[in-house]
């Protein structure tokens, strides 16, 4: 009898300690998710959040020393492509790195012209995004011989470059300097500028738009879920200490709010993958913050009939009615 007594006790003070750690580890994981809240404190949210988040990207002494970066660009070669010319060149990312970035300026110019900052996905390349025969749609190409100013670099690395520096903050910051670039040039309307990017670029669309208010647009393509579904059966370079005790996917899109934000899933991504179920799922949680804004018209989950790829129909129209058209 006493050996039962104490085989209970011990099996309900086992249980009872796995609770616990069951519910510990639950309560610490995304605890500034967003909520319904006001305007003001809405915006107070993304602020203190976007503050944190570069802190724990390891960015903070980068953002406050960025006017004193020189970009000190090195043409490598240049193509007249007819409605538009590419320059490839290099530039300084960080007082230390130097990136080489593609940027297109169109033909026949008459005054500053909008501008996508295009991003592609893991395993891509500085021209992936200009490849019609891929998965990319030539999306890159489509917006330059359209009229858009576009700039790329490659954000597929997986190390990291610079000392006591993190790989996705690496990636964040080469993109925010192809904003800064973008900026420097007179061929851009500083006020209209975007990003897109498919998978791994959809991922860093969302970091950027998120991040950097001064992104008008954004199209995140193939990459809206959850991180739980990230946890499994993926590259598992989105995560970084810290991350996932602050937030989930949807509180950084929410963070784009009310800046316009279109977010493309296909019905042909597998459960594994970017499943289209768990994007409005995702979905339904940023859409809390743009009602709180008064912009749930500039916010858009585009669900296509295709796999894990850009729908360039829908990207096109996003960037027409938010950048070409002023």
């Amino acid at each position: 009898m006493k050996k039962k007594l104490v085989f209970s006790v011990f099996t309900a003070f086992f249980l009872l300690v796995i609770s616990s750690e069951f519910v510990f580890s639950a309560d610490t994981l995304r605890t500034v998710r967003y909520t319904q809240r006001s305007y003001n404190e809405a915006i107070i949210w993304q602020n203190e959040i976007r503050f944190k988040l570069f802190q724990l990207l390891k960015l903070n002494d980068l953002l406050s020393g960025k006017n004193n970066i020189q970009f000190n660009p090195v043409e490598v070669l240049s193509v007249e492509k007819g409605k538009y010319t590419l320059k490839e060149i290099e530039i300084n990312s960080t007082p230390e790195r130097r990136i080489k970035i593609v940027i297109t300026i169109p033909e026949k110019m008459r005054k500053p012209a909008p501008a996508v900052v295009c991003i592609h996905g893991h395993g891509g390349k500085l021209y992936s995004v200009f490849d019609g025969n891929s998965i990319y749609k030539g999306f890159a190409d489509t917006l330059a011989s359209s009229g858009y100013v576009t700039i790329a670099c490659v954000v597929s690395q997986h190390e990291v470059y610079e000392k006591d520096r993190m790989l996705m903050g690496e990636r964040l910051w080469d993109l925010i300097r192809c904003v800064d670039y973008l900026e420097s040039l007179k061929e851009v309307d500083k006020t209209r500028i975007g990003c897109a990017g498919l998978s791994l670029g959809g991922e860093m669309a969302m970091w950027l738009g998120g991040m950097d208010k001064r992104i008008k647009a954004t199209v995140s393509s193939g990459f809206l879920t959850k991180m739980d579904q990230l946890e499994k059966n993926h590259c598992m370079c989105w995560k970084f200490p810290g991350l996932r005790n602050l937030v989930d996917f949807a509180d950084i899109y929410s963070l784009i709010s009310p800046r316009a934000l279109l977010c493309q899933n296909g019905l042909q991504e597998p459960i594994t993958q970017f499943y289209v179920p768990l994007a409005r799922e995702a979905f339904s949680e940023i859409q809390l913050i743009y009602k709180d804004l008064k912009a749930i018209e500039n916010l858009k989950l585009d669900i296509h009939n295709g796999g894990h790829e850009i729908y360039l129909k829908g990207l096109v129209e996003l960037f027409e009615k938010y950048l070409m058209k002023k």
